[in-house]
């Protein structure tokens, strides 16, 4: 049964202790060298296409690695790489989202075999907090999960998987997700959020917090530093809850949920990614303007998950709904333009290419 958050609060007080195994390995890391630096690879929405309501909507010929091929080698070479994923990998489960016409209903479905594909492609770590996670009820979600334990697939932000704990190359890490939606650990509920981080952070080298929130599309890129609605939802308060979130102890910040790309900032040496854009969302997703092009964003910290220095890869989505660097390098843009309206003394200067680093 799914846990509220006090039965999680409550059941982290016993888990969450140093030294107890985590995926079997011991949760303390081993002494490693100081000069070590991780990369931690961080990309938006991703959808690869849906069998419902039509297999329409599925790439041609059924076969999803051409969506990716053109990009593999900028997720290659990374520690982890993250995406929101927009949508369960499920092949028969029932449709549990309200639909008043279910030939025009926005629920997503992917074929279980795209999975692959998908890890193949270098994902290992994944937000299930948002909109979509849902739409073919727990049986979708409790499908995807066993498909990505299989894999060795991390994932959080469900009530009933609200975190992940694990360690790779001798790091231990903790990941955790939130949202406002109805099943998963909710972004408005500032203080618990912080409970969860710090206990992560007592028991972790790197703690990784994603988010989905903001308001969504072109007129909402910039941050308000205030709540965030979008047809009457509150979508939180993504600046605070970034903020108090590092101050709890979270090292790096992936967010999304506006299907645009929003500003960057540096807090108390963290990065926090306000917005990561549409990465692969093939066909049910608004691609014009400013919803078509987004970061792969690549972070270096070190192992204490202070900020080392990060690069921005543009890419955009073309018009077979393949994912390929952008020669424009709109993203890259944007992202300059933005963080020099909203974070102006951030102490970070970005290149042309996409180089982010102090300001000397």
């Amino acid at each position: 049964m799914p846990m509220n958050g006090f039965a999680v609060f409550t059941l982290l007080l016993f888990v969450l202790i140093p030294g107890v195994p985590v995926d079997g390995q011991e949760a303390q890391s081993d002494t490693l060298p100081d000069s070590r630096i991780l990369t931690i690879t961080g990309v938006g929405d991703v959808m690869m296409g849906t069998a419902f309501p039509s297999g329409i909507y599925l790439p041609p010929g059924n076969d999803p690695k051409p969506l990716l091929k053109s990009v593999r080698e900028y997720l290659e070479g990374s520690d982890l790489v993250f995406a929101n994923l927009e949508g369960p990998f499920s092949d028969y489960n029932e449709l549990a989202k309200r639909c008043k016409d279910t030939t025009r209903c926005y629920a997503f479905r992917v074929p279980e075999e795209y999975v692959s594909v998908f890890h193949d492609a270098g994902f290992n770590l994944v937000s299930l907090a948002n909109n979509h996670i849902g739409d073919f009820g727990p049986e979708g979600r409790n499908r995807t999960i066993r498909l990505f334990d299989s894999l060795g697939i991390k994932y959080a932000g469900l009530l009933d998987y609200p975190y992940s704990i694990f360690c790779k190359d001798s790091v231990v890490y903790g990941f955790v997700a939130f949202s406002p939606n109805k099943g998963t650990l909710n972004i408005t509920d500032i203080g618990f959020a912080e409970s969860l981080v710090a206990m992560l952070d007592d028991t972790c080298d790197v703690v990784i917090v994603s988010f989905h929130g903001g308001a969504e599309g072109a007129e909402y890129q910039n941050i308000t530093r205030e709540t965030e609605s979008f047809y009457g939802e509150n979508r939180g308060n993504v600046y605070e809850f970034s903020h108090r979130v590092i101050d709890a102890g979270a090292d790096i910040v992936f967010g999304h949920g506006p299907h645009v790309t929003r500003a960057i900032e540096l807090y108390k040496n963290r990065i926090i990614a306000y917005s990561l854009g549409n990465f692969c969302t093939y066909r049910r997703f608004n691609l014009s303007g400013p919803n078509g092009f987004a970061p792969v964003l690549k972070v270096k910290t070190d192992l204490s998950g202070n900020f080392v220095e990060a690069d921005i890869i543009p890419v955009y989505q073309d018009n077979m709904g393949h994912v390929k660097y952008d020669p424009q390098k709109r993203a890259i843009k944007k992202i300059i333009e933005l963080v020099a309206e909203d974070f102006p003394d951030s102490g970070i200067s970005i290149s042309s290419d996409g180089n982010v680093k102090y300001k000397q």
